[in-house]
C-alpha cells in the first residue's frame, strides 16, 4: 500500500537556524513556494518546514521542535562528512557507529540541528549500498 516517502515536514523554533543548519550543514537546497511557504530539497525528497506561529493548513496535532529522529545516508563517504561537519563546528554527539538500516548495516554519526532533533548520518557498513 505504501511506496515511499514524499516529503516530511519538519517543525522549527527559528527559521534562521533551522534554514542555515540544513543547507549549510547538509547541503540541502532552500525553497520558497506558495504564499512564504519554504522547503529544504535534497535529491528527489523534501522538508517542508513549519517555523513558530505557521499558519493555518493542516498539520500535527502537537508540532513540537526537537521532536524528530532522522537518518539520513550520505552521497560521500562517512569520513568526508565528518570533516565536513568539524569544519562547520557542528558536535558529533556519537559516532562513528555500526547500526542496522532499513535496508543494510550502516555506520553512523549522530549530530544535532538547531531546534535539538537528531540526524543521523550514514553509509553502508559495507562502503557499498
Amino acid at each position: 500500500m505504501i511506496g515511499g516517502i514524499d516529503h516530511i515536514v519538519l517543525t522549527t523554533g527559528d527559521l534562521d537556524r533551522c534554514t542555515d543548519f540544513y543547507t549549510r550543514v547538509l547541503g540541502m537546497q532552500l525553497e520558497r513556494y506558495g504564499e512564504g511557504r519554504i522547503a529544504l530539497r535534497f535529491g528527489d525528497h523534501k522538508f517542508n518546514v513549519h517555523p513558530p506561529g505557521v499558519g493555518a493548513f493542516i498539520k500535527a496535532r502537537t508540532p513540537t521542535p526537537g521532536s524528530l529522529d532522522l537518518c539520513f545516508l550520505a552521497d560521500r563517504p562517512l569520513e568526508q562528512v565528518i570533516a565536513h561537519i568539524k569544519r562547520s563546528k557542528v558536535e558529533i554527539e556519537e559516532g562513528p557507529v555500526e547500526r542496522t538500516g532499513a535496508r543494510f548495516r550502516i555506520r553512523s554519526i549522530y549530530v544535532r540541528d538547531p531546534d535539538g532533533n537528531l540526524i543521523e548520518i550514514s553509509e553502508p557498513a559495507s562502503g557499498k549500498q
